[in-house]
């Protein structure tokens, strides 16, 4: 997908650490590529990132976007707007598994309605308001597609030991609400190609405290997870729009 050409334009979202910052670091490398934009949350977690911003001041531009803000997310887009007038590839790398006094529910009991909003917020409608706004950057006639990563853990058809009620729950539903973006974007940005993905677990702070029971072999580096997503990415065709692809390509069950 970005071999052939050197004016593809690239957004990804949530670039500050783990998967997202991996993404950045290889699309930089890539000849095809011209522009990366890439979002941050918070400065002070964000010094990575901006330190390849000034390694790379033409190729990276950093935005500070909170998704569950739409105000920021509808700023970020009329910045974006100002400098180019389409978009090949967004990933959606934002979630939260964890934070604070924020865990993922072992039982019933431990269910919070604050912490539910929380995972719904920044897991399932961030990713929706980004679709809504990103829509003029996606017509066009160049093929183009927008991931948001996603979890076999947020699998319906997949949950057979119950628990993480939020993480699940949000997850399904962003799956969900991107399977109705890819129809609509079908209508409206027919050669853009909308799809959710599952990185496998990835050696990353939100899985940091549940690695113990993975096999080491199951655990992927970030740099190793990026490969893999990027291969699935290149094969998607349009059929494909829709779906919920698994990090080897094969597709998962709602």
């Amino acid at each position: 997908m970005f071999t052939h050409t050197n004016s593809c334009n690239a957004l990804i979202v949530g670039a500050s650490q783990g998967i997202g910052l991996g993404f950045v670091k290889k699309l930089l490398q890539l000849q095809g590529i011209n522009r990366v934009y890439a979002t941050y949350r918070q400065p002070k977690s964000a010094v990575e990132l901006t330190a390849l911003s000034d390694q790379y001041p033409e190729k990276l531009i950093c935005l500070a976007i909170d998704i569950t803000d739409e105000a920021q997310i509808s700023q970020g887009v009329q910045l974006l707007r100002a400098e180019i007038d389409k978009l090949h590839l967004v990933v959606n790398c934002v979630g939260v598994l964890h934070e604070g006094t924020l865990q993922p529910e072992k039982s019933l009991k431990q269910i919070n309605p604050e912490n539910l909003m929380r995972y719904f917020q920044v897991n399932s409608i961030g990713a929706v308001l980004l679709a809504k706004h990103l829509l003029p950057l996606f017509r066009h006639s160049d093929r183009s597609v927008f991931a948001s990563i996603s979890a076999k853990i947020g699998s319906i058809g997949d949950n057979h030991l119950g628990g993480w009620y939020g993480y699940r729950a949000s997850k399904a539903a962003l799956n969900m609400l991107m399977r109705n973006v890819a129809i609509e974007y079908g209508r409206t940005s027919p050669k853009t190609i909308v799809v959710t993905l599952h990185p496998g677990t990835t050696d990353t702070r939100l899985s940091q405290p549940f690695q113990k029971n993975v096999p080491p072999e199951k655990l992927f580096s970030v740099e190793r997870t990026v490969n893999q997503l990027l291969a699935v990415i290149d094969q998607l065709q349009i059929e494909d729009s829709g779906q919920f692809f698994s990090w080897d390509g094969s597709r998962l069950p709602w």
